[in-house]
């Protein structure tokens, strides 16, 4: 059980946790969730050790392995399969020792406890993991220093998920994934069969994968049973009676207070009034029900209403290369208050449909017609960093409003959120959240007819998001969005397109539909996996380079070489003439670890066959 107790934790001076406590059982799925900058992070850090409390206690059973998503991406030139699989300290242990182990009674511990924690069939369970987080069979077998840092925080996620610990700490993990890999991570953690506490702003994820809610809230933590929206009407409830609970005390404060006032300077009634003094004293205030008010998010309308479509594509293929295009043969159009929601797994296009419609990528053949005078406002994830730094909201206003007066520009930042003081704040000591917000409005400053967001909400709270839903659904214009927030997409998006093979596709369905069509594929994918761990292989075989291929097959015979090697150590243990007199239960285990080690070495002889036989194809 993890517990918590008293816990006060200062970070720069300021008190984020305040005298909290909590009691989370083993096995329970947690959501952390509360405003950001309440000290969410800081409490994974100290329950990590990371950071000292200022009083306190955390507790964990000592036997627990904690697990965390590490800070930085890995990076190197292994492959993401060999990344994953040395995230198990222990396999990965036993393995080495089981190379170079000379006793016979060694051998049968650590082939023994080589079956008990299943390692053989771990890079069967490393490829469903990184298949589900979106990784091809191919992929798995490049190097990791291959990849972007965001796909490579998905590495890192894999690692941790395959790693099991008894505690798994995550913190807002789907926001290096795309909807289809945050829907198979909800599907994962639901199952997950330990303690999980995850940090998160997904009300969906918060619905359907946890448990309980944990909530921090002035330094305080509440725990209630239940999924988000549980929570959420529990809370109500209780702010209800914690309102309703400080009017009573306040009309009993005036009540002893206005016989104190009275009675006060009368001696008989001296002992009296001394003693309601006392009891307001002991009077301890009820919170009163504080509840930070959510800045709104608003887009400024178009001037103009455009004749419809605003966009038309016509049999349109475009990409990086024109020997090669992402997408082939689009055609669709947009009109003035569509809400399009762009569905498909990361690497299919869905980048270059939005780059292609806000005018950033010209087509290689087809015809696409924009309406005249068409003012388009495009949000992405990375102009965060395109921010100057050095430079405040009202700064980066006043260069889109140069002639105007102090007051117009302080009314502008005031109405993207930034008043007063906030302001003048540098971009830099911005929270990411804040960013978020000035980078919307400084998209849509001009008042566009369509908003093109690409995965705006990553660093927005739950209740910013709900603020951002309000003001798509607000703005009279087109928006096309990319986001793996099923809440954003279900309370804005009208319309669902489908990015994948090449090609732009209407979903009739509603994101339930495509939810249980996606995990039905991943679900496919995994049994494939376990069952040979080659998932995808057997589909896409043409499609792996020589290179990789090269690569499984020198995987494939140093497999080969290191189980051939622990059979032969199990062989020379089996042959000491009294093994089975003297010791019969080892022996028993040895033949086990035996049988075990021949059907691993069975599965990496297929490994070796199949893979050849497609480098031989491949080069043909």
């Amino acid at each position: 059980m993890l517990t918590i107790t008293d816990l006060s934790v200062r970070l720069a001076g300021r008190l984020l946790i305040d005298q909290a406590s909590v009691q989370i059982t083993p096995g329970a799925r947690v959501g952390l969730v509360g405003r950001n900058g309440t000290g969410k992070s800081t409490l994974f850090r100290a329950i990590r050790g990371e950071l000292a409390s200022e009083s306190g206690t955390i507790s964990v059973p000592a036997r627990w392995r904690v697990g965390s998503l590490a800070q930085e991406a890995p990076n190197g030139p292994e492959s993401l399969v060999a990344v994953v699989l040395k995230a198990d300290l222990e396999r990965d242990r036993l393995l080495h020792e089981a190379e170079t182990a000379t006793d016979p009674h060694r051998i049968a511990e650590i082939q023994t406890r080589l079956v008990d924690i299943d390692a053989h069939s771990a890079p069967a369970r490393a490829a469903a993991i990184l298949s589900g987080l979106g990784f091809s069979a191919a992929d798995q077998a490049r190097p990791v220093a291959e990849f972007s840092g965001g796909w490579r925080m998905r590495v890192a996620l894999a690692a941790t998920l395959f790693a099991a610990p008894d505690l798994l700490l995550l913190d807002e993990p789907t926001n290096y994934l795309d909807l289809e890999g945050t829907l198979w991570l909800e599907d994962h953690l639901a199952n997950y069969p330990r303690t999980v506490v995850v940090i998160s702003h997904d009300r969906d994820l918060l619905d359907t994968s946890v448990d309980q809610i944990l909530h921090l809230e002035r330094g305080k933590l509440t725990l209630y049973r239940g999924s988000y929206s549980s929570f959420e009407e529990q809370r109500a409830a209780r702010e209800l009676l914690d309102a309703k609970q400080a009017r009573r005390q306040e009309a009993e404060r005036e009540r002893l207070q206005a016989f104190v006032d009275r009675f006060k300077a009368k001696a008989s009634k001296a002992r009296q009034a001394q003693s309601r003094v006392k009891m307001l004293e002991r009077m301890r205030p009820v919170a009163a029900l504080v509840r930070e008010e959510v800045r709104e998010i608003s887009f400024p309308a178009p001037e103009k209403v455009l004749s419809p479509p605003i966009i038309a594509v016509d049999n349109v293929s475009v990409g990086y290369d024109p020997a090669s295009p992402v997408l082939r043969r689009v055609t669709l159009r947009i009109d003035n208050d569509d809400r399009i929601a762009l569905l498909g797994a990361n690497g299919n296009g869905k980048s270059t449909l939005v780059k292609l419609l806000a005018d950033r990528l010209k087509p290689f053949s087809g015809a696409i017609t924009r309406a005249e005078k068409l003012a388009i406002a495009y949000f992405a994830q990375h102009q965060l960093d395109e921010l100057n730094e050095d430079a405040s909201p009202y700064d980066h206003i006043r260069k889109l409003m140069p002639e105007a007066p102090e007051a117009k520009v302080r009314a502008r930042a005031g109405a993207i959120g930034f008043s007063g003081k906030a302001a003048d704040t540098k971009a830099g000591s911005l929270s990411g959240g804040e960013k978020a917000r000035l980078l919307l409005g400084l998209a849509t400053f001009f008042g566009p007819n369509m908003i093109i967001l690409d995965e705006p909400t990553n660093h927005l709270d739950i209740d910013s998001r709900a603020a951002l839903a309000e003001a798509i659904n607000e703005f009279p214009g087109a928006v096309i969005m990319v986001s793996h927030d099923r809440y954003l997409i279900e309370a804005c998006a009208d319309r669902l397109w489908v990015v994948a093979d090449s090609a732009v596709t209407s979903f009739d369905g509603d994101l339930d539909e495509y939810r249980r069509n996606v995990l039905s594929q991943r679900a496919r994918a995994d049994a494939d996996a376990f069952r040979n761990g080659k998932a995808e292989r057997a589909e896409r075989p043409k499609a792996e380079k020589r290179g990789s291929l090269k690569q499984r097959i020198a995987n494939a015979e140093t497999e080969i070489a290191r189980i051939s090697d622990i059979i032969a150590k199990i062989d020379t243990a089996l042959a000491l003439p009294d093994i089975f007199t003297r010791d019969p239960k080892q022996a028993a285990q040895l033949s086990k670890a035996r049988a075990n080690a021949a059907t691993a070495l069975e599965r990496a002889e297929e490994e070796w066959l199949e893979a050849s036989s497609q480098f031989d194809e491949a080069g043909s």
